[in-house]
């Protein structure tokens, strides 16, 4: 009876019951978001988990030593990754060598069924190879909003509100980012494939 209770309540609520000391609140918060979160965090951070655990850590501390932070007229998913990207802005600036690091993408493809047709194997393996590569070559500002919108799902307003920009900004943005793969992937639409 009692879990059925807060798998009703919303976000928002929860961080109120939370604030006044209630722990199964938090918990059903953690279990909504951490996992989110830490997939957030592997994308932003190189593709570190251990630093990006200890990111997802350092939010939900946060969350339980200063709820008074989260402004309950807001959306608190909107809000997590405001505070997710503030983190990661944060931590890019300590790490001043962030364009020398590795992507932690993993390159290799190994062909493992003889039976599948091989050409397309290795066209599907060259195009997710240049498709990663693509996305780390947009500029910073254009990854973080098509990471959000197509790999975390966000909704525009939803990403504006996180990044508290305009939604005439986001659209722009994931324009010029989808422009920018379009272009560099051009060898892989239908028409330019013999």
């Amino acid at each position: 009876m009692i879990k059925k209770e807060y798998d009703q309540m919303t976000d928002e609520q929860l961080v109120i019951a939370m604030a006044g000391g209630d722990q199964r609140a938090f918990d059903k918060l953690y279990g909504r978001y951490s996992s989110a979160l830490l997939s957030y965090f592997m994308r932003m951070l190189w593709r570190d988990r251990e630093k990006s655990e200890d990111f997802v850590h350092d939010f939900f501390t946060k969350v339980i030593h200063r709820p008074e932070l989260f402004d309950t007229n807001r959306s608190f998913k909107t809000w997590m990754y405001s505070v997710a990207n503030n983190m990661c802005k944060n931590e890019y600036k300590k790490q001043e060598i962030r364009k020398n690091t590795s992507n932690g993408l993993d390159s290799s493809y190994a062909v493992t069924d003889v039976n599948k047709n091989t050409e397309n194997q290795v066209h599907h393996a060259l195009f997710k190879e240049a498709y990663n590569y693509q996305v780390t070559q947009l500029e910073d500002k254009h990854r973080e909003v098509f990471e959000m919108r197509h790999f975390d799902g966000l909704s525009i307003k939803e990403i504006a509100d996180a990044l508290e920009i305009s939604e005439g900004t986001i659209k722009s943005r994931l324009f010029y980012a989808t422009k920018y793969l379009a272009q560099g992937l051009k060898e892989y639409q239908p028409e330019h494939i013999k």
